[in-house]
């Protein structure tokens, strides 16, 4: 997916606990509805005797007892494991203290966390669902178990959870629930829903920014592109720090053809925190579509470190890998590693499918791979005759190449493969944009062909839009079109509270 950052609570303080670990002084025993807080305490020590027997030697003298742990110094070493990236570490620790705790809801929480961080989507369900049994409007693993059911394509099981949490007592005009309510709504293209959700956010608090950014979002998805500019532009009033309002910005400004400026937007998200996926996700987009291949590769390769279980930055990475076999054939291989990939969450993608055996078809080392890949792409509804024609003719030639012995010196890729004159190298393309968010667009370089208008491939946890298609990779007949940049989804999950 893709996090966000940017969700409140009722107030105004931005809802960074959605997106971090729940901390603070004996911050396990926060919110525990159900049961009695259990505060950590020291386990009492024996004390040496007063008066030793003559006999023994100093070294016998009765020592204190290690003290065992608590519950609270286990919550205090998970979280800072956390924080230095040992996710193992930190979900160890979390584990001890239900140990002690069990009752312990914001361990329950992290733990949940942990687990989508891992890519272990059902065992993060399962988290939360545990804590919601305990606290039924537990407002941050409401937010994040409609954000797994969104992704399981459960949407009215996600609008059933937050209407649910709505009517418990006191939750009536709770502001996160209602943005994640409204998120869910325009997710499932229901936007007048969405719009009518944030307005009631709005009604309490008139500055509120989330309410604001999914207005920003309905206008976006209704093609209102400056109404969504101004939009975004009142919210980042009341938080100019949040990384989501500068990737929407960058969408809008991909839309209106003013890419310069999209570029400086997607850029100032990912200063802001180098660990939002989606800023990565569409700088690697934006070069794509400049065929910078190099470039989408790094852009990719780190959203994909932040989002391991992202088919969407796994496809896209192949593509980038791809674009580069013209010039260095292993590419190629890798690209269509990364197409298997893919294909191991998505069996019957008809991108990864074709992909992989064009890809494989760069390097005598993957011919074969080649010709079992473009074999079942052959037989895709999707692919068009004149694609099958081609495929036909490319497998004949491989099996006749693998009948002959290689070639002493051997030119790594199939015969009469036309190299692309554009494989990209260091992000020049890109580098060539203006960089002042206001400039003028007359200075950006012609995009590639086939990078017109029309909508393209979309990120997990966005689906939000679709903007300019970017232009497709070197590899032949694949009848797919590199994936293009869109918006973080707003309200999608809560983060590991602290």
């Amino acid at each position: 997916m893709t996090r966000d950052t940017s969700k409140t609570s009722t107030g105004m303080m931005p809802m960074k606990w959605f997106r971090s670990l729940v901390v603070g002084s004996l911050a396990f025993t926060a919110g525990c509805a159900s049961g009695p807080q259990q505060k950590p305490s020291a386990l009492p020590t024996k004390q040496a005797p007063s008066a030793p027997a003559s006999s023994t030697t100093p070294s016998q003298l009765a020592r204190p007892e290690a003290k065992e742990a608590s519950a609270s110094d286990h919550f205090t070493q998970a979280i800072q494991a956390y924080e230095a990236g040992d996710l193992d570490a930190a979900r160890q620790g979390f584990e001890k203290v239900l140990a002690k705790s069990p009752q312990s809801l914001n361990s329950q929480f992290n733990l949940g966390v942990i687990a989508e961080r891992q890519g272990r989507v059902d065992d993060a369900r399962n988290a939360y669902e545990k804590v919601l049994l305990l606290e039924p409007a537990h407002t941050p693993s409401v937010v994040n178990l409609a954000s797994v059911y969104r992704k399981q394509e459960r949407g009215d099981d996600a609008i059933a959870l937050f209407e649910k949490a709505l009517k418990a007592p006191g939750h009536a005009h709770d502001a996160a629930l209602l943005n994640g309510l409204s998120a869910t709504y325009r997710q499932l293209g229901k936007l007048d829903q969405s719009e009518l959700t944030a307005r009631r956010v709005l009604e309490r608090n008139k500055d509120h920014p989330d309410a604001y950014k999914n207005l920003a979002y309905v206008a976006y998805a209704r093609e209102k592109y400056r109404l969504a500019e101004l939009l975004v532009g009142t919210a980042r009033k009341h938080a100019e720090k949040d990384p989501s309002l500068y990737n929407l910005l960058g969408m809008v400004y991909l839309k209106l053809d003013e890419r310069p400026r999209a570029l400086a937007q997607f850029q100032k998200a990912v200063s802001l925190d180098e660990k939002y996926a989606p800023g990565h996700l569409n700088l690697g987009a934006l070069a794509l579509s400049y065929r910078d291949y190099a470039g989408a590769e790094r852009a990719f390769t780190r959203a994909l470190e932040l989002e391991p279980d992202s088919t969407e930055a796994r496809l896209s990475l192949a593509w980038a890998l791809d674009g580069q076999k013209g010039r260095d054939s292993k590419k190629g291989i890798a690209a269509g590693e990364a197409f298997e990939k893919v294909l191991a969450n998505r069996a019957d993608l008809p991108e990864a499918v074709c992909g992989a055996g064009w890809a494989f078809a760069s390097d005598r080392t993957g011919w074969e791979r080649a010709v079992a890949f473009l074999d079942r792409c052959k037989s895709l509804e999707s692919t068009t005759e004149q694609e099958r024609q081609m495929i036909t003719a490319k497998v004949q030639g491989l099996q006749n190449m693998l009948k002959a012995p290689p070639p002493e010196a051997a030119t790594a890729g199939a015969e009469g493969e036309k190299k692309d004159e554009a494989t990209g190298g260091a992000g020049s393309m890109l580098n060539q944009l203006p960089q002042d968010a206001n400039a003028p667009t007359e200075a950006t370089p012609p995009p590639a062909e086939g990078a017109g208008a029309a909508e393209g491939a979309t990120t997990p946890e966005a689906t939000e839009s679709a903007p300019a298609e970017a232009a497709q990779p070197s590899g032949e007949g694949t009848g797919t079109s590199a994936p293009a940049p869109v918006p973080a989804p707003q309200g999608a999950s809560a983060p590991p509270t602290k």
